[in-house]
């Protein structure tokens, strides 16, 4: 069965697409705000005081407010041009693995291989130091890196020029991360054998969604507030694109949305 969504990729690219193009019509509203201010103040004679009790009083405060409206929906609108260029930027630059990509599997698999590689170089340098307290021919390193190191070891504290280079907190840091990956591997294993499911009851239907990746519960109409709640408590959110209530699917989501069928009953809300 399937990991993830076919297409991961096209959503992700949608996403961004979206961000740019509301980027985009932010800065095209802070111009024009923008303009429509100079646009304004043009009119007005620079420095020209506001002339109290004179006819063009009320024109000339009426314009100064509008100025500075202007000039604020100018600000406001670029402060969100700034943010969707970064949720793009983000978005675009984001190396974490979504459990929506269909590739999960293969990019933890070389994740893990790369984790597990790094203790075990880091295990092996300090080894060597501790054998030889220098690190030049150390296999991996060039005489330069293993100069450097050799150097800034004469300044460390005295139980990291006993141990080795590679401090504690790393190789601890580095097996923690390797168990997390794992992990993970084994939450995508378990995931990967949910099935296709449809399960009746009063007022709409749960579905487990294998194409979309997701648990979803669909209703005949609008569930009552306290429905909602009931389903947002539990990680559950509106999605307009399949006209359901949903979160990714996991074991444990699937778990949580059968034991809200009851409760929901229960209640007498649908």
């Amino acid at each position: 069965m399937p990991i993830g969504r076919e297409d991961y990729e096209e959503r992700k690219g949608r996403k961004i697409d979206r961000f740019n193009e509301q980027a985009e019509k932010a800065r095209k509203e802070a111009e024009a705000q923008g303009k429509r201010a100079q646009e304004i103040g043009s009119a007005i004679p620079p420095g020209q005081p506001i002339l109290v009790g004179h006819h063009s009083e009320g024109r000339h405060r009426a314009d100064l407010k509008r100025i500075d409206t202007a000039y604020r929906k100018s600000a406001e609108a670029q402060d969100r041009a700034e943010y969707y260029d970064n949720r793009a930027e983000a978005m675009e630059s984001n190396s974490a693995i979504s459990g929506d990509d269909p590739e999960a599997v293969s990019r933890y698999r070389e994740k893990l291989a790369k984790l597990e590689a790094a203790q075990e170089q880091m295990k092996s340098f300090n080894a060597y130091w501790r054998k030889h307290k220098t690190m030049k021919g150390c296999p991996g390193l060039s005489d330069e890196a293993a100069a450097e190191i050799d150097e800034k070891m004469k300044t460390q504290y005295s139980w990291v020029q006993r141990n080795g280079p590679c401090e504690f907190w790393r190789l601890k840091n580095n097996n923690a991360e390797i168990r997390r990956v794992k992990e993970k591997l084994e939450i995508l294993a378990r995931r990967d054998t949910i099935a296709e499911e449809t399960i009746t009851f009063s007022g709409g239907e749960l579905r487990v969604n294998v194409g979309a990746n997701r648990v979803q519960f669909v209703f005949g109409g609008k569930p009552p507030e306290a429905v909602r709640t009931l389903l947002k408590k539990n990680g559950f959110r509106w999605a307009p694109s399949e006209g359901a209530w949903q979160r990714q699917k996991t074991l444990i989501a699937l778990r949580v949305a059968k034991g809200l069928i009851p409760e929901m009953e229960a209640a007498g809300q649908v």
